[in-house]
């Protein structure tokens, strides 16, 4: 954020010093004068395409001198993500339309990229015959620092979420992606146990470094113990040459082992050694090999209550429970459920060149009533089907697989976006109060609103609350 600003405020002293070089304002005429006046940047071309006027906003915001942008062609003076087949002022003078508020970038004289919005109307002459274009420019440079400071605070790498109970970890990742540290992922299938490790791995000191993953679940003791230390030619039947491991193939960078409670007593000894030693053998080898991978498991069963019951060996647990990551089930956290499923609708999008725009009211409000059994996993599978069921622009209730659209009936499905939001509201607002006892004043702070925005919502969205008054631990008054 500090650079953005470094950069606007460098903008701003260029501004200012070719403002100082420009004309007095009363040598110009009225619609110079306006013109030399807005903040918005203004150029006209001709049906060449050559500039032919150029006010003070575009020399600020373009870095280019007027008397340097005049008859140059535009596409030399904007290099603009638009120029080409989607320039918007090629298209409004073949069509006779304005286009209003277009999205793209330019790069400035610098060479810095300027996020911009244009405008684009055709420029006649007093007869009404065309001779060429107009654009206003809008540099959109604060704007998008400000959306992407806010952003930050929903998303860390590629992981996002705007659940409250998912913000403790999302301040988190950054300090556990500097650390060396041994990371303990715990949640439920399909909770994005994966991807918070791949997170963890792209902001850490490793990012160059590969990313392996391993689920330990998937193979049997003999062949997860090779897959994953290796194993020298001869080391048994078929083992015709050398087969690195997956310890090897992750040096300088980190492994991730997965559902690491699967695994037998007897790999856990080996484990143990690794973590300990920072060291192994490949099967068949006379001599250790050195490890520089950071390591990061994961699972879905209690590893505290398998080691109780002799399952888990306690010295291991002790090794890879060193910071511990807790990831809620999606039902605990239906606030993402709107951004998870447009994020993987986005995902669609680009893999199969279709442009769906999202997910209606309806349909959106069938998938937060759900209680999805596999979590996010089991989401975007639905989102999958779902887009390959539909042939419009959004996502309805006639697309969703039957199991979500079986008690359609028994649901008061939202007939509006805002009704949709209710829901998501009222689901956080419930959770939020459980969690804090049904403080008020607590509830509040966590979900980062005035308590007085909090009654109005709970009144508002219909919220029933207990007999027992969190504020005070006292039976209200009947």
């Amino acid at each position: 954020m500090s650079r953005s600003k470094n950069k606007i405020s460098d903008n701003k002293a260029k501004r200012q010093e070719i403002a100082g070089k420009l004309p007095r304002l009363e040598s110009r005429t009225p619609t110079e004068a306006i013109l030399e006046s807005i903040s918005d940047g203004v150029f006209t071309v001709d049906l060449e395409w050559r500039i032919t006027s150029f006010n003070r906003a575009a020399e600020e915001i373009t870095g280019v001198r007027r008397e340097e942008a005049i008859k140059r062609l535009c596409s030399e003076v904007f290099r603009s993500s638009m120029c080409g087949i989607d320039c918007a002022l090629q298209q409004t003078l073949k069509t006779g339309r304005p286009i209003i508020g277009k999205s793209g970038y330019i790069i400035n004289a610098e060479g810095s990229r300027i996020p911009i919005s244009v405008s684009t109307a055709v420029l006649r002459d007093d007869k009404g015959l065309v001779i060429g274009g107009a654009e206003t420019f809008r540099d959109l440079s604060e704007l998008e620092a400000l959306r992407r400071e806010l952003q930050g605070k929903f998303q860390v790498g590629d992981f996002a979420s705007r659940s409250p109970v998912m913000q403790k970890v999302l301040e988190a990742l950054p300090a556990i992606a500097a650390s060396p540290s041994t990371v303990l992922i715990l949640g439920e299938t399909g909770t994005g146990k994966e991807l918070v490790a791949r997170t963890i791995h792209s902001l850490s000191p490793r990012r160059n470094g590969p990313f392996i993953a391993v689920n330990c679940g998937a193979l049997p003791d003999t062949l997860l113990e090779s897959e994953l230390f290796g194993y020298k030619a001869g080391a048994f039947t078929g083992a015709a040459k050398d087969k690195p491991g997956r310890f090897a193939l992750a040096e300088k960078g980190t492994i991730l082992l997965d559902e690491i409670g699967e695994i037998s007593p007897a790999l856990q000894v080996k484990l143990l050694r690794v973590l300990q030693e920072r060291a192994y053998e490949p099967l068949g080898a006379t001599e250790t090999k050195a490890t520089d991978s950071r390591i990061i498991v994961a699972t879905n069963k209690d590893l505290a209550e398998q080691m109780h019951k002799g399952l888990f060996r306690e010295d291991l647990y002790y090794r890879v429970n060193v910071v511990r990551i807790q990831l809620p089930p999606l039902r605990k956290r239906k606030e993402d459920i709107p951004l998870l499923a447009q994020g993987f609708i986005g995902r669609f999008n680009r893999l199969q060149g279709r442009s769906i725009t999202g997910i209606s009211a309806e349909a959106l409000s069938l998938l937060i009533a759900h209680e999805w059994p596999g979590n996010i996993r089991e989401l975007e599978n639905v989102i999958e089907r779902s887009f390959i069921m539909c042939s419009e622009d959004m996502i309805g209730i006639n697309h969703l697989p039957e199991e979500l659209t079986a008690h359609e009936s028994s649901l008061r499905a939202p007939s509006t976006v805002k009704s949709a939001h209710d829901i998501v509201d009222i689901e956080a607002i419930q959770k939020a109060l459980e969690r804090n006892g049904y403080s008020r004043l607590a509830t509040a702070k966590e979900l980062h609103i005035h308590k007085t925005t909090l009654f109005r919502k709970i009144k508002k969205l219909g919220i029933i609350l207990p007999e027992v008054d969190g504020r005070k631990s006292k039976t209200r008054p009947k």
